[in-house]
């Protein structure tokens, strides 16, 4: 029985071992072969032959030359001593500081204008990627040249250039450098809507400002985002890849060599790589790329809609089949949405050919097209999928809304209170009120911490304008509508200025 087991263990083993053997000799005639499988210069695990190891040496070869360091110089103002001018230059105080060490000595005049005036250069360290060789242009992250007064890049092979910046995006951390050198070696730009989790990527960058550093991982997660300020554009692919401080702006390459993203953020408590870090995705580069070279600036565009995402309440509630789409909560006046015939409570599915899937999804989309361009877009009404055509226009610097009040009152009489949704107290809307949109409604006067209406996200002065999308005017008409349906339902709420949805049970 003993000689069995061992004989089986035997077999085994050499069955795992067997192909990395064959795979060896059979491709001995090839520098660099694949482990399982013919030599192909396109992928990026290969056996030397010569050492008998498995390395991504050939690969890096081709593609670090194409990232590079850069040194950020830029002049900051000495924040103000707050105890400048005061008498502090006494014995007491150079006891502890010595007379040169003393901070609050003032100068030999007597003044502190010097403290006033007084500037220092800072210097900072971060990554680039050559995207065009030719053209000498490099990629790199918003915050990595901000504020730049002198941008210099050095290359793999030691040579130095000062950088002339083409143009930024902030709202997706993204920059465009331009380099005058020849011979300048490039990655190419892979389609990241091909990525999957799982993938096996390389982040190449200058990890705290030692040197170019490689490191390698797989894509972790997709479409991350809502982790950093938010009006930024997030679409990020996650590695666990490590990705420290001076990595930001470098490449995130698949096997092959291709760019799939450019390093930009890490999730950290120490500062350090945590096993989470995050790219922008090489197709939302691209189009932003192409803005910064003729532009120097994205001019990106809106359609005029005020967009949430789907919870599991809200599509019972709504009867959806999926909570895929984003919900259009509101819709501006005479905005291209408005003229293309949207309404609240439609779910986009579909915009510019592009599948949406939540409300970031349309963000990037619509954000990602420059206006005056005519798109299609699909969404959901009444449990079926329309089609039509929007333009895009141009989005302000401010994209909040001013919506006009009506005077719709009603008459003057005390108003009566319910409590509804185990926790809130709803009453109808004084004929004072000056709420945006006028007095038809209920008023959210209290919501008990903890209860099921705080935790559907109801609050205080919020005003319920529809339930499952049908208008109320008073009190008695909320109640009448609420106690048509068991189950979920969905309410169209006002706070402030926006207008949300918040699905109930």
């Amino acid at each position: 029985m003993k000689k069995t087991i061992i004989v089986s263990a035997l077999l085994a083993s050499s069955i795992l071992v067997a192909p990395l053997f064959v795979s060896s000799h059979a491709n001995a005639q090839s520098n660099w072969p694949l482990l399982g499988g013919k030599a192909n210069s396109n992928q990026g695990l290969t056996i030397d032959p010569a050492r008998g190891v498995l390395t991504l040496a050939p690969l890096l070869e081709r593609t670090t030359p194409a990232v590079v360091n850069i040194s950020v110089s830029s002049t900051v103002k000495i924040p103000k001593n707050p105890f400048a001018g005061q008498n502090l230059d006494n014995e007491f105080m150079e006891r502890f500081f010595g007379e040169r060490g003393n901070p609050f000595r003032n100068n030999e005049n007597g003044d502190n204008e010097d403290a006033e005036n007084a500037e220092r250069t800072m210097r900072s360290a971060g990554s680039g990627v050559i995207i065009n060789g030719p053209k000498g242009y490099v990629l790199t992250n918003h915050h990595v040249i901000a504020k730049a007064d002198e941008i210099t890049i050095t290359l793999t092979d030691r040579r130095q250039v000062t950088a002339e910046v083409i143009g930024t995006d902030p709202k997706t951390d993204i920059a465009l450098l331009k380099i005058d050198l020849p011979g300048l070696t490039q990655v190419n730009l892979a389609n990241s809507d091909q990525v999957k989790v799982g993938d096996y990527v390389i982040a190449i960058g200058n990890s705290f400002g030692i040197g170019q550093t490689v490191t390698t991982g797989i894509v972790s997660a997709l479409g991350r985002s809502s982790f950093a300020r938010g009006d930024l554009y997030q679409n990020y692919i996650q590695t666990d890849a490590a990705i420290n401080q001076g990595n930001s702006g470098g490449a995130l390459i698949n096997s092959k060599g291709e760019l799939i993203g450019i390093n930009s953020a890490i999730l950290s408590r120490s500062g350090g790589s945590n096993g989470i870090g995050f790219a922008v995705p090489a197709n939302m580069i691209s189009g932003i790329m192409d803005q910064l070279i003729s532009y120097g600036e994205v001019r990106r565009g809106r359609i005029g809609v005020g967009i949430q995402d789907i919870s599991p309440t809200l599509q019972e509630a709504m009867g959806l089949d999926s909570r895929d789409g984003a919900l259009v909560r509101q819709v501006e006046d005479d905005s291209p949405a408005d003229k293309a015939g949207l309404k609240v409570g439609d779910v986009i599915v579909e915009f510019n050919g592009q599948e949406i899937l939540d409300s970031d999804d349309i963000r990037n989309a619509v954000g990602a097209v420059e206006r005056g361009t005519r798109a299609k877009i699909s969404y959901i009404r009444d449990g079926k999928i329309r089609t039509t055509k929007i333009n895009v226009e141009a989005a302000p610097d401010d994209e909040d809304t001013d919506a006009t009040a009506t005077d719709d009152t009603e008459s003057g009489t005390t108003p009566a209170s319910v409590d509804a949704f185990d926790g809130a107290i709803l009453t109808n809307i004084p004929t004072d009120s000056e709420a945006s949109g006028g007095t038809d409604g209920v008023l959210v006067t209290k919501v008990r911490r903890g209860s099921d209406a705080w935790e559907a996200g109801l609050r205080k002065d919020d005003i319920i304008r529809a339930v499952n999308n049908k208008d109320i005017k008073d009190l008695t008409a909320f109640k009448r509508q609420i106690a048509k349906k068991d189950g979920a339902m969905f309410l169209s709420v006002q706070r402030g200025r926006n207008r949300i949805f918040v699905a109930v049970r």
